[in-house]
């Protein structure tokens, strides 16, 4: 819908605002979760080194001579006296399930009222084998390492325990905080995201804005808008496209526009001719009617022609004007000829040291073309006609040459226009489109057809082709750069002309 929240432009926006959320909030749960499982190890691991500690303290016994300890109790103070205290941690000692020795000094967690906690430790250690577990309790999530000590021969009580806690909302508050950073940078970075976004698919849309707003003014009448071409990206070059499409759409509606006022023009004549007869023939003079009659025939049969030769013509721009083959020219050119002999009033020959070998063409189509060519030098020519071919690099070339008067040199390059008929031509039977088709057939081949003086007088006309199928056309089906591309060029500028 155009302008709306769905254009084109507010889907690239929203569709990068949206992975750069997606990516970030992914990197962000990733790292949250690896750097807890990392706090809960680093956790881990202070309490086993703990717990080793205070059971290297035991063994050691008293300093500094190593005697045994006189009570469990006096062990037990040596541990927590010894420990190493860290930021969100508690020690205390537990005997029977209650608290009875804490640290003497202030503690971030401090246990001193725990007593369901302590209850809590003595069933865990009740096997008399120290432990690390959690415990979470109304507002408590610590982990806490126990570690019964027993001294033989020591007073009651004989076991107490060691206890250290990691209080774990607490440090893990401590990194909520780079979270919370984190969040807020992320929010930051995805609207910064959707500002540039936004800004730089106004830029880039706007050539495609531009080619809507002039598609939109393009009209059958009116085909001169073109694209204005920035820079060299993908966009500049799809400008560059629909330049070369609005001129052959131009140049298509002017060839139309040309070809219907010909085809007017063409067929004027006759009908004015057929409706002037029909109109003063005299009904009751049968000499008059069978005049009249073959007149009428002979002009029908006029139009008749040149409605076959527009279709002819029109096959011949179509998607698929010719098919290629491999053909022998030794087999080829003895077949043009004995049909060029069956022409009425064509004195034709073969020319002597003509070309053979392979050549990748549309047989049918190119003996049309030369028949043609035959045919017009019967029409305007005079003498005996001669048909050949000869190769040169990567080209072949099929002429048909005859001993008449020859082309003026200021019509060489109208020839083969559509409907062009040269001097004296009214006298003669014929629509004006033979050699535009053998021009059209030329060109469908990726060639061109030209005409130029004969030696020793007459007109040489000629059909250079290229022999080989992948010199003749592209993967696409289209002429190829250089010469036959130009001779496509050439012809169309002919055709509009």
């Amino acid at each position: 819908m155009r302008g709306s929240f769905f254009s084109v432009r507010a889907r690239i926006v929203v569709l990068i605002t949206l992975v750069t959320a997606l990516g970030l909030a992914a990197a962000g749960i990733s790292v949250y979760i690896a750097e807890r499982h990392r706090i809960f190890d680093e956790v881990d691991h202070r309490l086993s080194a703990n717990l080793d500690s205070a059971s290297h303290i035991v063994a050691q016994g008293l300093p500094p001579d190593g005697a045994a300890w006189p009570s469990s109790e006096e062990a037990l103070k040596a541990v927590i006296q010894r420990m190493s205290p860290d930021d969100n941690t508690g020690a205390m000692g537990i005997a029977e399930g209650r608290i009875i020795m804490l640290p003497g000094i202030d503690l971030d967690v401090d246990l001193g009222g725990e007593h369901a906690f302590a209850r809590h430790v003595q069933d865990a250690v009740s096997d008399g084998r120290a432990r690390i577990g959690t415990y979470a309790e109304q507002d408590a999530q610590w982990r806490y390492i126990a570690a019964p000590i027993t001294i033989e021969g020591s007073p009651a009580p004989a076991t107490v325990t060691f206890v250290m806690v990691y209080d774990l909302a607490a440090e893990l508050a401590e990194f909520d905080l780079a979270s919370g950073m984190f969040l807020i940078s992320s929010i930051v970075i995805v609207l910064v995201v959707a500002a540039t976004s936004t800004v730089l698919a106004t830029r880039l849309l706007r050539p495609l804005r531009q080619m809507r707003e002039t598609a939109e003014r393009v009209s059958a009448q009116s085909l001169k808008e073109r694209l204005p071409i920035v820079g060299n990206d993908d966009v500049a070059g799809l400008s560059a496209t629909m330049n070369q499409m609005l001129d052959r759409l131009n140049h298509a509606l002017r060839s139309q526009r040309q070809l219907l006022s010909d085809v007017g023009h063409e067929l004027k004549t006759p009908i004015t001719i057929v409706r002037g007869h029909l109109e003063v023939m005299d009904p009751d003079d049968a000499e008059d009617v069978r005049l009249t009659r073959e007149l009428t025939l002979d002009e029908l049969d006029r139009m008749g022609r040149l409605v076959q030769d527009l279709a002819d013509a029109a096959a011949l721009l179509g998607p698929s004007p010719v098919v290629r083959a491999a053909v022998d020219l030794d087999v080829l050119m003895p077949q043009i000829l004995r049909k060029a002999q069956g022409i009425d009033g064509a004195d034709v020959s073969l020319a002597a040291g003509s070309a053979s070998g392979i050549a990748h063409l549309d047989a049918p189509r190119i003996t049309q073309a030369v028949l043609q060519l035959v045919q017009n030098a019967v029409t305007h020519g005079a003498g005996a006609i001669e048909v050949g071919a000869r190769t040169a690099g990567p080209r072949l070339q099929l002429w048909v040459r005859d001993h008449g008067p020859g082309v003026d040199d200021a019509v060489k390059q109208e020839v083969f226009d559509r409907f062009f008929r040269g001097p004296g031509a009214e006298s003669r039977s014929g629509s004006g489109l033979g050699l535009h088709i053998v021009q059209v057939i030329a060109g469908a081949h990726g060639g061109l057809a030209t005409v130029q003086d004969a030696d020793g007088g007459g007109a040489l006309f000629a059909i250079d082709l290229p022999t080989a199928m992948d010199a003749a056309m592209d993967a696409s089906g289209n002429p190829p750069d250089g010469a036959a591309r130009a001779a496509e060029t050439d012809r169309n500028e002919r055709v509009e002309a």
